[in-house]
């Protein structure tokens, strides 16, 4: 599934070398988390389109996107990418104030004839994760730490909980929130209460490996989040949800200076790139898709599929990456029927939603337990 608008009657093209292109992160580089896996975006583009120019700023605050902006168009750069939903009022204030400036919001959804938005996303990759979850949990208790219940997070963990459900239909997906990108501090004290709680098998929204590493210390798996954290738990890392950014990067770049996209002509277009693109894997690190230490109890435990036939978990879960790598894709986890936790039909047989729908997700799937703020 993709959603572009891409224009024609093209504006004149510019020089790779007129153009700089900088970065807005929520975070520290660091060398794992969302911020790491943005810079290695920054970089690959920068790789892929060696004429340009590039920087970043880290660790931005949202009350000083306006005024970071700022400096950055000081300093010459005339595309502007910040890569946080809490972005978005900064960032749309920025493109009204500078009409020449070409923005792009990662994770956004508000755009002006400046602004595009754009997301590699994950809950494709989530599924899958939430089917290994169910194959390895043995208490029937997955807990999930997320940063701020807003769609994007919500929509992940509720592929998460139907690819839970799919290999283990008792078990349950206990939600605890940190509000907060970057909270190692209340991301390991989230951990440990879910395990004083039963919870056996971990993932969660945060910028830090924190969550794996309390995992780790009670031997529980747990999955890499936007870049590989095997290093950080190699025996206990099962898989995980990696990110490429520098494919969309490298593709809105390309049309800016090809004279596609404009300063005006940005309003309609989204990026909404999943595996299919090749924006998203599945793997613990890339080329790892199941951590071999966890192959052989996903292979013993098996699904009985809605035509009768049973797989493992393991087959499962190669079977449903290839299928939703294929464009259209072959297989969509939230193809109804789908009840939410109160009962109610989200989706009816052999609907799947569209990506509008996706972005602005709210109900909670059946199998989740925790507080669930904006529940339809």
């Amino acid at each position: 599934m993709a959603l572009i608008t891409v224009f024609c009657g093209a504006a004149a093209q510019v020089s790779e070398t007129d153009v700089k292109a900088c970065w807005l992160y929520v975070g520290p580089v660091g060398d794992y988390g969302f911020s790491y896996a943005q810079d290695l975006g920054r970089k690959a583009t920068a790789a892929d389109l060696p004429g340009i120019t590039t920087a970043y700023v880290e660790a931005v605050a949202e009350a000083d996107v306006e005024a970071t902006v700022d400096q950055l168009v000081a300093d010459g750069c005339n595309v502007v990418l910040g890569t946080s939903f809490g972005f978005g009022d900064g960032l749309l204030a920025a493109a009204e104030r500078y009409p020449d400036v070409i923005f792009g919001h990662a994770t956004g959804v508000e755009r002006a004839p400046n602004l595009l938005t754009y997301m590699a996303d994950f809950y494709q990759v989530y599924y899958v994760n939430g089917l290994i979850a169910g194959g390895l949990s043995s208490s029937g208790i997955v807990g999930y730490i997320g940063a701020f219940p807003i769609p994007e997070v919500k929509r992940h963990i509720d592929a998460f909980a139907i690819g839970v459900k799919e290999a283990n239909p008792d078990a349950k997906v206990v939600v605890r929130w940190l509000y907060n990108w970057f909270d190692p501090a209340g991301a390991k004290e989230a951990t440990e209460a879910l395990i004083a709680d039963g919870a056996d098998v971990f993932a969660f929204t945060e910028d830090t490996p924190t969550v794996a590493q309390t995992a780790a210390a009670h031997g529980y798996p747990s999955f890499s989040h936007y870049a590989s954290m095997l290093p950080y738990a190699p025996d206990t890392i099962a898989s995980g949800q990696l990110v490429n950014w520098g494919v969309l990067t490298t593709d809105i770049l390309s049309k800016v200076i090809d004279g596609t996209y404009t300063s005006t002509n940005l309003e309609d277009v989204d990026y909404f790139w999943l595996l299919a693109q090749g924006a998203v894997e599945v793997g613990a690190e890339p080329g790892m898709v199941i951590n071999p230490a966890y192959e052989e109890a996903l292979k013993e435990r098996t699904v009985e599929l809605a035509n009768g036939d049973r797989l493992s978990v393991y087959d499962l879960a190669l079977l449903r990456i290839e299928q939703m790598a294929t464009d259209p894709v072959a297989f969509d986890p939230f193809t109804g029927p789908v009840y939410d936790r109160k009962g109610n039909l989200v989706y009816g047989v052999g609907v799947t939603p569209s990506v509008e729908e996706l972005l602005g997700l709210q109900w909670a799937a059946d199998n989740v337990e925790g507080p669930w703020e904006g529940e339809p």
